[in-house]
């Protein structure tokens, strides 16, 4: 029936109904501001039909294997296709709110007349006679609406607005298919329980999908529309029994009209209501990885690329419908996050956090922290819980991060190699250095501090003569410092910033003579990606969660892939050499006698005074980086004669806590993928170097430590014990 017809039908009606239709009908559109004599132009001189702004959808995020880890939303609502839901649904929704949907062209004159009877009668609105069209039209003004006040104004119960819906009504039917309207209705419709559209509500009502709807199931949902605050099931028990009558009328209603035998209806209405309700987690404090999902939603809220302004792109996540596919690897998250919390309680104030990056392309597959994500109770500042992303710098939801410490050492080989320096190349060094001279920043101004003097770290190396690699394996500060001011200070910043390093609270790099020793406060996502380019012989990727994102509010169903972006930073054969001296601090240096069964690379980062500790690593498959402050503040606070987790501990060091969790989450993570080494350097550029006095040093050393123990043999025969006594009761204590 087209619109013409549904106003001529009225009109019939009105004739038939004699003089009580008109007593009844013409003040009722006299208070909408209508007369009689206006009254047949008010419906056929229509306006267009109502702007149509996207619907606000999910938008989902996924990890690598395409599993939902977390979800944003305004309103709960997936749109589907009218064929993708089940027929009897649809059958269910039109047999109850609108038998006559197919015979009218929008305006159900048998309806609208009985309402205007019985709200005449009383005054206002008291019964609906609305057909599915006008609803529709409800509440495409209701979506639409930009504060509350249009929002209660699309609401009212008052004629002037039944008449509008009317209006809008009739201009939806010339504009679309009778399918189409049904299909927009039921994607738009509120079903309770916070869930918009039938998707959504066959998910939440009974974990299922709205395509796999069983009749019982359909006819719970259609009698849910009409008033789904009273018959909300996720309220308690008095709403789920008002909701099974909804149903079973539901029921009645599609046998009375053929749509179901009256045996199927039986049927269903002898069935339980078989409510199951699906949690709908919203947000990342409801995500099972809460600070990954805190990067990704701070990615999205801070890049152009997702909106010109921050309202823009945080309206476009939380309605877009957008399916964001990212580099999240659970079982690497899984590992960093078991690593961590066999070593650092949620309770402690010492906080430790590692993120995974891999090498080549720079996806981050692992955040993780020992603090729980949320507000502490009674929102107090220190707990087991915090809302900071302690993996990441504050543009993504960080904190000011923690000095990295001797992991920085590593750019200052990087860039003593790159300009020609050998393996075995290095000299004497003192017992301690004051940065006097020799040290310019890269604007070219002296930045020596004569008021300084620096010590090596007590454990990590003494005075005397040291080569690149005995000064990288035992982590020597004055050696360090030294061959900084060699390769100069500027060469080796912008080694760093080559390699992505920048502070975590985004100010400018600090430019002093102890760059070498990690006086910058940094974020272990920003430490493993840097580390990572190494593993992938000087190619440097910039840290990258989001791989792909498709979808979009209007169903559009548009895949935009997110490449990596790359580079070649540190030339390949400098990364090479690189990593044979680094491969030297789990052989030979600061890590010894701690493994992950493969080649792997890395340096320990402990800082003046012990106010953080760091462990950065990698082999060509994966880097990670460990961090370990104080959450309180690491000067006020150093890691000093603290008890961590159940460990206590003089002095925390980069080897004694992140280097342990470095390396049992990386086993644990690398378990199932295949070893790979480094690239063997090239000997003819970086081989024989040569350092003055070395060899003679290094053969005391070894004519000591045979001396040492030589005597701790005699004194264990001479005490009447046995060498094995000793290292079994070590070996319970440390286990113990």
């Amino acid at each position: 029936m087209t619109v013409l017809k549904s106003v001529s039908a009225l009109g019939v009606v009105g004739a038939l109904g004699g003089v009580l239709t008109a007593a009844l009908a013409v003040p009722a559109v006299s208070g909408a501001g209508l007369t009689a004599k206006s009254l047949a132009a008010t419906f056929t001189d229509l306006p267009p039909a109502p702007r149509e702004e996207p619907l606000s959808q999910v938008t989902r995020l996924l990890d690598r294997h395409g599993e939902v880890f977390a979800q944003f939303y305004t309103a709960n609502r997936t749109e589907v296709p009218l064929a993708g839901v089940a027929p009897v649904m649809r059958q269910a929704i039109v047999a109850i709110e609108d038998a006559r949907f197919y015979e009218h062209g929008g305006l159900d004159v048998k309806g609208t007349l009985r309402a205007l009877i019985t709200n005449s009668q009383a005054g206002g609105i008291r019964q609906g006679g609305s057909s599915l069209t006008q609803q529709l039209v409800k509440n495409i003004l209701v979506e639409n609406a930009q504060s509350e006040v249009e929002r209660d104004r699309a609401r009212a119960p008052s004629m002037a607005r039944k008449i509008t819906e009317l209006r809008y009504a009739l201009a939806l039917e010339e504009k679309y298919r009778k399918d189409e309207i049904l299909e927009r209705y039921l994607n738009i419709a509120y079903f309770g329980a916070g869930a918009y559209g039938v998707e959504a509500a066959a998910r939440r009502f009974f974990s299922t999908s709205s395509a796999r709807l069983t009749l019982a199931q359909a006819a719970t949902l259609a009698g849910a529309v009409r008033s789904p605050y009273a018959n909300d099931p996720a309220l308690g028990r008095k709403q789920q029994a008002r909701l099974k009558a909804r149903r079973d009328l539901v029921l009645d209603r599609m046998a009375a009209l053929g749509m179901v035998t009256a045996p199927q209806a039986a049927a269903a209405k002898g069935a339980k209501l078989g409510i199951k309700l699906a949690p709908q987690p919203g947000g990342c404090a409801q995500s099972p990885y809460p600070f990954y999902c805190v990067y990704v939603q701070r990615e999205l809220l801070s890049s152009p690329v997702f909106g010109n302004t921050p309202a823009e792109r945080q309206r476009r996540m939380a309605r877009g419908g957008l399916t964001i596919r990212t580099a999240l690897d659970p079982r690497a998250q899984r590992a960093a996050e078991r690593a961590i919390s066999a070593e650092v309680r949620p309770e402690d104030t010492e906080v430790a956090a590692e993120a995974m990056v891999e090498p080549g392309n720079g996806r981050i597959r692992a955040m993780a922290a020992s603090k729980r994500f949320g507000n502490n109770p009674g929102n107090r500042k220190n707990g087991p819980n915090t809302t900071f992303n302690l993996a990441a710098d504050v543009m993504h939801g960080g904190g000011q991060g923690f000095q990295a410490g001797s992991t920085f050492k590593a750019f200052t080989l990087a860039t003593a190699l790159q300009q020609g320096w050998r393996f075995g190349q290095g000299f004497q060094t003192p017992g301690a250095l004051v940065p006097s001279s020799g040290y310019r920043d890269c604007r070219g101004n002296a930045v020596n501090d004569r008021g300084a003097r620096v010590y090596n770290a007590s454990g990590e190396g003494k005075g005397g003569p040291h080569s690149l690699e005995t000064g990288t394996w035992q982590s020597v500060n004055i050696f360090y410092m030294m061959l900084e001011e060699k390769v100069g200070l500027c060469n080796v910043v912008r080694t760093a910033q080559a390699l992505g390093v920048g502070r975590a609270d985004g100010t400018a790099l600090r430019e002093v003579p102890t760059f070498t020793l990690g006086v910058n406060e940094m974020d272990p996502v920003t430490v493993a990606a840097s580390f990572a380019a190494f593993g992938a012989r000087g190619r440097y990727c910039k840290p990258q969660a989001i791989l792909e994102i498709s979808g979009g509010s209007g169903g559009d169903g548009g895949r935009t892939a997110v490449p990596p972006s790359c580079e070649q930073a540190l030339d390949r054969r400098v990364a090479d050499a690189v990593n044979h001296v680094l491969s030297g601090v789990f052989s030979k240096g600061t890590m010894k006698g701690q493994s992950i069964g493969r080649p792997a690379a890395g340096k320990t980062g402990t800082n003046n005074g012990y106010t953080s500790a760091w462990f950065a690593g990698y082999t060509p498959d994966l880097a990670a980086a460990v961090s370990v402050g104080d959450i309180r503040g690491s000067y006020r606070y150093p890691l000093r004669g603290v008890q961590i987790g159940d460990e206590y501990y003089g002095s925390v060091q980069g080897a004694s806590l992140p280097g342990p969790i470095w390396v049992r989450s990386m086993e644990s993570a690398l378990r199932d993928v295949r070893s790979h080494g480094f690239v063997y350097p090239d000997m003819s550029r970086f081989g024989g170097g040569f350092t003055p006095g070395l060899k003679e040093a290094q053969a005391a050393e070894r004519k000591a430590g045979r001396d040492r123990k030589a005597r701790h043999q005699r004194v264990r025969w001479n005490r009447g014990g046995n060498h094995r006594k000793p290292n079994k009761v070590r070996w319970k204590r440390r286990h113990r």
